[in-house]
């Protein structure tokens, strides 16, 4: 594949799109696309192009890994940051269940480790928080819905015409409730 050899320039590139190489075909017999291997060569601008195309940058080879485990296994942190920005799934585990942040780790990319980690919490507190306000917000619907309803059922047209409970016969503006000497 013209990708292997390492070659950045554009040319390589669109000859790759020329030979009819679909985004999310496997490119090789490890069923790596060309997301894969841009991102093991460390080639953002390669993945960016495969990301603007189409490409599914979660797609897994036949170890489980995508195109983040590769740019964490070679400490592509150019790579990480644009998979991140393209909200790709950080907690995909490949075969063995490691994450990419998992190899960044093991593998000594301690600057990618420490970026896919901050990712991750800010994500889980974004998700807690989004939560809290769902929560929150069914809450006040809730709460609206009930009020709603009370002041509909508490408010009555002004037209309508009050009856005395023990008669049942509505006053009109021109009569006068009688007194209890009258009754």
């Amino acid at each position: 594949m013209l990708l292997l050899d390492c070659n950045t320039e554009a040319d390589s590139q669109s000859h790759l799109l020329e030979a009819g190489t679909e985004v999310n075909v496997a490119a090789d017999a490890l069923c790596q696309s060309p997301a894969h291997l841009a991102a093991h060569g460390g080639h953002a601008f390669f993945l960016l192009w495969q990301q603007q195309t189409g490409a599914n940058l979660n797609q897994q080879d036949w170890l489980g890994e995508a195109p983040i485990h590769k740019a964490a296994k070679v400490g592509s942190l150019e790579c990480l940051t644009l998979l991140v920005a393209s909200h790709v799934s950080i907690d995909l585990c490949n075969t063995n269940g490691e994450t990419a942040e998992d190899l960044a780790w093991a593998l000594g990319f301690l600057d990618c480790a420490q970026f896919l980690r901050t990712v991750k919490h800010i994500q889980s507190r974004k998700a807690v928080t989004q939560f809290s306000y769902t929560l929150h917000d069914d809450c006040l619907l809730r709460d609206t819905a009930t009020r709603q309803k009370r002041t509909c059922e508490s408010k009555r047209p002004i037209s309508e015409k009050r009856m005395r409970s023990y008669d049942m016969k509505p006053l009109t503006s021109s009569e006068k409730p009688l007194s209890q000497e009258e009754m």
